[in-house]
């Protein structure tokens, strides 16, 4: 027995030090299950289970995939795209409101789509089909300005909040030539066409700018007036008299249905490094432009 033990130790001092690298398992132990690693070369043909039968649900925002929905389409451009369509960006009250307090807006002076478009505050885009401003009722309780305005399109409270400070409102059409020329007249007549002749409103919307209750530029101007006092007791506000009001004398003034801008005949040709006017002289061509 003393001998076993003497080997046994001069064993010992010829073996390393024991520690954790050199302990070994006794041969055919199996107490150690092998973790399997997912993912693995080997393990791509394995069945596994999926996440829909895991019952697992996607993240808020997420519909199947690494990217959001909000990220996949990160906007609804409800004005842009659809080509066969007439659009007209909304304008609110408020922010007209905010044009007018900032100076950007003269409020003396009528308004229409030049004025809106040179605030730089907001953008038409005539490839878009935009045919130009809808007046919103946003800020309805903030507008208190005194307007003389032309829009394309407003509802019946737009209009009511317009006239119930003593302003105007008038609905007009404008084709998508002559909003081009509309939106920035420097750069038309800067290129040396004559001004386009306005086309009357497609079929759509001929109603629309015939009913004096939409202050449609084509319906008949005491229809309007009646409509006013009308719309002026629906509401419940005092109707101001604008007969006394100089500045809003351009009530009664109409521009002709057929142009673009006021004191231009359509057909003329605006040269303005010259500071002329150039009128056509043809039959044919004043026939075409005056009809």
């Amino acid at each position: 027995m003393a001998d076993i033990r003497k080997k046994a130790l001069d064993v010992l001092k010829f073996l390393p030090r024991v520690n954790l690298a050199n302990l070994r398992d006794l041969p055919h132990s199996n107490w150690r299950k092998k973790v399997r690693v997912l993912g693995h070369r080997r393990e791509r043909n394995w069945p596994q289970k999926g996440h829909n039968q895991r019952q697992g649900f996607a993240r808020l925002g997420f519909e199947g995939g690494t990217t959001p929905f909000y990220l996949r389409t990160p906007m609804e451009p409800y004005n842009q795209g659809h080509q066969l369509r007439r659009h007209y960006p909304p304008l609110s009250l408020g922010d007209l409101q905010l044009m007018i307090d900032t100076g950007r807006v003269d409020a003396s002076r009528p308004i229409d789509l030049t004025t809106i478009c040179n605030t730089f505050l907001y953008d038409i885009k005539p490839l878009y089909r935009h045919f130009g401003v809808q007046l919103t009722s946003d800020g309805i309780d903030k507008f208190k300005a005194k307007v003389n305005i032309e829009v394309q399109h407003a509802k019946e409270p737009v209009i009511a909040a317009v006239e119930r400070n003593g302003g105007v409102i008038t609905t007009a059409f404008y084709d998508i030539l002559a909003v081009e020329a509309k939106i920035n007249p420097e750069y038309f007549l800067l290129r040396g066409v004559p001004i386009p002749r306005r086309e009357l409103p497609p079929e759509d919307a001929f109603a629309y700018y015939t009913d004096p209750k939409s202050r449609g530029y084509l319906a008949d101007p005491k229809l309007v007036a009646e409509d006013r006092l009308k719309l002026a007791q629906k509401y419940g506000y005092e109707l101001p008299d604008l007969t006394k009001d100089a500045a809003f004398a351009m009530l009664t003034y109409r521009k002709d249905p057929r142009q673009v801008y006021d004191g231009l005949r359509p057909g003329w040709v605006v040269n303005l490094k010259d500071r002329l006017v150039l009128r056509p002289t043809d039959e044919e061509y004043v026939r075409y432009y005056e009809g």
